[in-house]
């Protein structure tokens, strides 16, 4: 079981789905992540991409996001998302979508997105779709954040260079990592 770690819905325990289709955060891997962004949490908008059971948008609720998107593809995870929400009793500041990733940053998200949380399947593009989509929403400014939890082997400063974004900041773990990118200044 998983549960969030600080904030308004501290120590609640969050639902995971079923299965080896969602990989969650750890609890150590997350605080170190909050720790980051701690600054950036308070009245932010949050997107929480290729969320699973939500868990890192919740803790960004909990932190005091004014809003939170949750974009999954997978039925079962979806469930889980709003039964998290409805336990922490955030459900009021989020918004869930059965939406793919990459089209929810130019499709589904409607308002500037303070930042975006992408954890995709490692080793499988997805960072790089998301990335391109990025490039053009008009959900993603100057301002934004956008973190990437990749594996720790994972290079994408070329990727992310050509794409127009600027790594600002990597956190490295035991086998992943975070990587924080904004788009360059024009």
């Amino acid at each position: 079981m998983m549960r969030v770690i600080a904030g308004s819905a501290r120590s609640l325990q969050l639902m995971t789905p079923e299965g080896d289709n969602t990989r969650p955060t750890t609890d150590r891997v997350k605080e170190t992540l909050f720790n980051v962004l701690q600054s950036d949490i308070p009245d932010c908008v949050f997107a929480d991409l290729f969320s699973g059971s939500g868990a890192i948008g919740i803790e960004a609720l909990s932190r005091g996001a004014a809003k939170a998107y949750f974009f999954e593809t997978d039925k079962t995870a979806i469930g889980c998302i709003e039964h998290n929400l409805k336990h922490t009793k955030l459900f009021d500041k989020a918004l869930v979508f059965r939406q793919d990733a990459a089209a929810a940053l130019n499709y589904g998200i409607r308002e500037a997105v303070d930042i975006v949380f992408v954890d995709a399947p490692y080793g499988q593009g997805f960072d790089e779709q998301v990335l391109i989509s990025a490039q053009r929403s008009k959900a993603v400014t100057e301002d934004t954040i956008i973190v990437i939890e990749e594996k720790k082997e994972r290079d994408i400063e070329d990727i992310a260079s050509d794409l127009g974004f600027d790594i600002i900041k990597e956190k490295v773990y035991k086998t992943n990592k975070h990587i924080f990118l904004r788009r360059k200044e024009k």
